[in-house]
């Protein structure tokens, strides 16, 4: 067990290299995705239909990879995790057919998934030891690697086959896994108790706004909490909802709507991501000095403002203003809600708000879809405001449940 800060700083160090890993291998297959289209001869419809699986697969396996950090520790089982994601990465190449890269999309997805629920479990023991509130600080190390991988895989496309290309990315996994399991095998996770003030409002963990869940370190499972941990999870999933409906239709609109061209419309998508990347590495101080409900709400209250700029204004510039915007007030929300549900209910917690989170990613495309055949895409497109102002409303709500 951790017993003083060079441990702990080796634990955040080990944790941040997963969370980085995470991000850059799926990049990296996300960018090969036209290239394994063309390869499986995929319509739009059946290659929509295979995608599904990564989601899916992560959806299944969340709760299930809760259970098992909860018996195993989260440590061991993000290290399982890591290995198979390197492996599975490396098998989307290998198909032929739209079906059977559904079903290895359903085996990526799992580990996915699974990796995301155990090395976030980690981390919300070591934010209550470290008694800082330094989660968006991971999540922006996830940011950070699925830039360079996409950054990377982009210079490759042009001259690497996709097989050579996702092997090397399951080859890179392999090895930082290898380099970096030891730390986390070698320290088990730490007791709050032992390195958290237990003031509930003294807390920096909980921050100023918020009195500390008094059961944290205990993680009994009473119907209200239960019930706590459900709004986090809904926090999380409108959180998802916006991400997943501007990766996949956010370039569409720019294009689309406003004319731009296909470089112009590629970017708008980057000023989101960029922007959510500085919200998360500048996340921990705004939680230190707002609280985290604070922090909640003015974050869903940046986003509804920037995604409606992003989805009616009439200029282009404008949009990516308002993208840009709706990055910066949705960057935090996430990180948040699972860390809370995660003090409240330990892994299971994480499993549940990450499972509703997933959902929403799942949810949002083609709701987005189904929402601009009925109306437009731009009134479409306002529904992710619609729940970014949502999650503002549930962390107030959440916030007076807690004090009661």
């Amino acid at each position: 067990m951790p017993g003083h800060g060079n441990d702990l700083t080796r634990l955040r160090i080990a944790l941040t290299t997963f969370f980085a890993l995470d991000g850059f291998v799926f990049a990296g297959w996300v960018v090969r995705i036209p290239a394994i289209k063309e390869q499986t001869g995929a319509s739009p419809s059946t290659l929509g239909l295979a995608l599904l699986g990564v989601s899916a697969g992560a959806v299944i396996t969340m709760m299930f990879t809760g259970r098992l950090c909860g018996r195993y520790g989260s440590h061991p089982v993000t290290v399982v995790c890591a290995v198979l994601l390197s492996l599975s990465v490396t098998l989307p190449p290998l198909t032929h057919s739209a079906a059977t890269l559904g079903a290895v999309l359903l085996l990526f997805g799992a580990a996915y998934g699974s990796i995301n629920v155990a090395f976030n479990s980690a981390a919300v023991d070591l934010v209550a030891a470290l008694g800082r509130p330094v989660m968006p600080t991971f999540h922006a190390a996830f940011s950070l690697g699925g830039m360079i991988g996409a950054g990377l895989g982009g210079l490759v496309a042009g001259s690497m086959s996709p097989t050579l290309h996702l092997l090397g990315l399951g080859i890179i996994g392999l090895l930082v896994t290898a380099l970096t399991a030891p730390t986390l095998l070698r320290l088990d996770p730490p007791r709050p108790a032992e390195h958290a003030a237990a003031g509930p409002e003294g807390s920096t963990t909980a921050g100023p706004a918020d009195p500390a869940p008094a059961k944290a370190a205990t993680h009994r499972l009473t119907p209200r909490t239960r019930r706590l941990v459900v709004v986090f999870g809904l926090i999380a999933l409108c959180t998802a909802y916006g991400e997943g409906a501007l990766a996949d239709w956010g370039a569409l609109h720019l294009r689309q709507d406003l004319g731009s061209s296909a470089g112009v419309a590629a970017a708008g998508y980057s000023c989101f991501a960029l922007a959510m990347t500085v919200g998360r590495l500048t996340g921990t101080t705004l939680l230190e000095r707002l609280g985290r409900t604070r922090t909640v709400v003015l974050g869903g209250g940046v986003a509804a403002a920037g995604m409606l700029l992003g989805a009616l204004a009439p200029a282009l510039w404008a949009a990516l203003l308002g993208y840009s915007v709706a990055g910066l007030g949705l960057a935090n929300l996430f990180p948040v809600a699972v860390e809370r549900a995660g003090a409240l209910a330990g892994p299971s917690g994480v499993a549940t708000a990450s499972t509703l989170g997933y959902g929403g990613m799942l949810l949002g495309p083609p709701a987005i879809g189904f929402m601009a055949d009925w109306f437009s895409l731009p009134a479409a497109l306002t529904s992710v405001a619609v729940l970014a102002g949502v999650a503002a409303a549930i962390g107030f709500a959440t916030r007076r449940a807690t004090a009661g």
